[in-house]
């Protein structure tokens, strides 16, 4: 039986630590990181929010890069976080650098998104109060989908930025001899802004890459990548490592 040849695209310490995971699994990984994180110089406002972190019922953190960040910013601010506040999570990788920190953190057992962060008992417990205001960390910018299903909810929401995330740069043909010298028959990306690097890093020969299997962390993500042209594309149910080997081993390899 014809095996999973992938290219996966997550940053670079990240790529490594999947690529060990697939490998375990005898999965071919080739690697081509597509987002590249650079951290924000902190501003007076990012600080103010900071400093005033007791106001706020909840703190979403909606990324492994934001968690790292997030918690350096809290750390040189706050010896010893606010002792009865929520913090959240939308996946487990994230929430686990938070409870490594000592933060009272839950997240979804079930998908990665937005949708399930506001399906949980907990999180939805949180906000049952006063004038309920949330704090979001992220990117400088991103999905506003969870922020304005909150407002209105009538939830007051503030965001602290604290990284862009950018395409690396590398030669113009360098996807497409990738995929071509290693022979891979499938591309793995774990968020919209992958999704649209690789296209942007494709550029006209991306009409030559829609009929490789393309993995994607969601119903949404896939819906866009359909969209944009991919014909075989595949919903991991998640961003997690876990969530890309369940659904490279669920489903066969092409035989052609």
């Amino acid at each position: 039986m014809k095996q999973w040849r992938v290219l996966i695209t997550r940053p670079t310490a990240d790529s490594a630590v999947l690529a060990a995971l697939l490998a375990e699994h005898n999965i071919h990984s080739s690697s081509l990181p597509l987002l590249e994180i650079e951290a924000l110089p902190e501003t007076p406002a990012q600080r103010s929010l900071i400093l005033n972190l007791d106001r706020y019922c909840a703190v979403i953190v909606v990324s492994k890069p934001a968690a790292t960040l997030g918690i350096e910013r809290v750390d040189r601010y706050w010896p010893q976080p606010p002792a009865e506040q929520h913090w959240f999570s939308v996946g487990a990788g994230t929430g686990q650098l938070l409870a490594d920190y000592g933060l009272s953190v839950s997240w979804p057992e079930q998908g990665d998104d937005s949708e399930a962060l506001l399906a949980l008992p907990k999180f939805l417990e949180t906000l049952n109060v006063d004038a309920p205001r949330v704090l979001i960390m992220r990117a400088d910018v991103g999905r506003d989908f969870l922020s304005e299903q909150l407002i209105q909810r009538g939830v007051q929401v503030d965001f602290l930025p604290l990284y862009r995330r950018r395409l690396p740069v590398y030669p113009s043909d360098t996807l497409i001899k990738q995929i071509q010298q290693e022979q891979l028959n499938s591309l793995a990306v774990s968020s919209e802004q992958g999704l649209r690097h690789l296209i942007e890093l494709a550029g006209d020969a991306w009409s030559n890459l829609t009929s490789l299997a393309l993995f994607v962390p969601s119903p949404r993500v896939a819906k866009i990548a359909q969209e944009l042209g991919a014909q075989h594309v595949i919903d991991c149910r998640g961003a997690s490592n876990q969530a890309l080997l369940n659904a490279l081993t669920a489903h066969g390899a092409p035989s052609a």
